[in-house]
């Protein structure tokens, strides 16, 4: 049953410093202080809102909470330890840097009502994380990750793609290297330039520049492939739009997108489809595509670009697709009478 996560953010609470592309107060979307009658009501009126039952779990985000003084954090477990007492909620999640992970703080963050911690890993590589001022290394996310599986948390891994001095090779090692680390989760989002930080300024120099739309989902999309390969939920990609993003000036540059992850998987469905009409030798009349209903939108692409390209490909032959509840999503099938060809993400070729 999917799990529905109720996030406030901390605001750098507990960062020693600032990385070079962060500016929290406009990913956040000016979010205030947390307060207990304010984290009360939030989950009160979410929970009314939503239209399916399941479990519920506070997030705190933003910042690093491991990093935060022992009496904030345990102020904070306290408040939404109360609504775990009451059964609005069952669990807590919370994010931190992989350098402020202790074991024994672990086993008090577990009582209190933890069931899962996010690391802010960004890269597997030692020198974009040192361009990325982030102030750990690779070694602490493994590290990290192992202390927390050990404990019995569910574990994430934040990665970010084309950060200062990353290739597509080198974020390609990270996806690979986090792969082994075994985490339970992954989020992934493109760098993008926001006001008031140093990233700001070494893109208005010309010192940086950031991937285009196009070369983001390029990027993701082998991402997106390895880790579904790998059994590890991609469970976002690309960050959640707030009002400071869409605000004039925000974002001064870079492959912003509010539906960045129906582009990645618009993308990936073409491909699939692309390799099925091989299979079966083209597109014949009485052919039709068949996806998982959650994903024919993907399928079809924004403005019906994919069905748009394959009819423009195959001698401008009508495309059908129609949904099959039956299939998990993710697969893509192409039948026609008694013949039947089937692929799905994970199995995306990647030469």
């Amino acid at each position: 049953m999917k799990r529905l996560i109720i996030p406030f953010f901390l605001r750098n609470r507990g960062c020693p410093h600032r990385c070079v592309f962060c500016n929290e107060r406009i990913v956040s979307g000016n979010a205030g202080a947390i307060t207990e009658s304010g984290l009360r009501e939030t989950v009160r009126s979410t929970i009314a809102g939503r239209r399916k039952s399941g479990p519920v779990e506070i997030a705190f985000y933003g910042g690093s909470f491991t990093g935060m003084a022992h009496e904030e954090q345990m102020e904070l477990l306290r408040m939404a330890g109360t609504l775990i007492g009451e059964g609005a909620i069952q669990s807590i999640r919370v994010s931190t840097r992989p350098d402020d992970i202790e074991g024994a703080w672990l086993d008090t963050l577990k009582n209190m009502g933890v069931r899962a911690v996010e690391i802010g890993a960004q890269s597997m590589d030692d020198g974009v994380l040192r361009e990325s001022a982030r102030g750990h290394t690779a070694e602490d996310v493994r590290r990290a990750v192992g202390m927390l599986k050990e404990k019995g948390f569910e574990t994430g891994i934040h990665l970010m793609a084309g950060l200062p001095g990353e290739s597509r090779e080198k974020f390609e090692t990270s996806v690979v290297d986090v792969i082994r680390t075994g985490p339970d989760t992954v989020r992934i989002h493109p760098v993008l330039v926001f006001r008031d930080t140093e990233l700001a300024c070494r893109y208005e120099r010309g010192d940086f520049r950031p991937l285009t739309l196009e070369e983001a989902v390029s990027w993701c999309k082998v991402a997106l492939v390895r880790f579904t390969g790998a059994r590890i939920p991609v469970i976002r990609l690309g960050l959640q739009s707030t009002g400071e993003m869409e605000r004039k000036g925000g974002i001064l540059a870079g492959p912003w997108h509010p539906a960045f992850r129906s582009l990645v998987e618009a993308d990936l469905f073409r491909d699939m489809a692309l390799e099925l009409v091989s299979k079966a030798g083209g597109i014949d009349c009485g052919q039709e595509f068949h996806v998982a209903p959650a994903d024919l939108s993907n399928f079809i692409g924004m403005g019906s670009t994919n069905l748009s390209f394959l009819e423009a490909r195959f001698g401008n032959r009508p495309v059908t697709a129609k949904t099959d509840p039956s299939l998990p999503r993710g697969a893509l099938v192409l039948r026609n009478g008694g013949r039947e060809y089937g692929t799905s993400i994970a199995e995306v070729s990647l030469v």
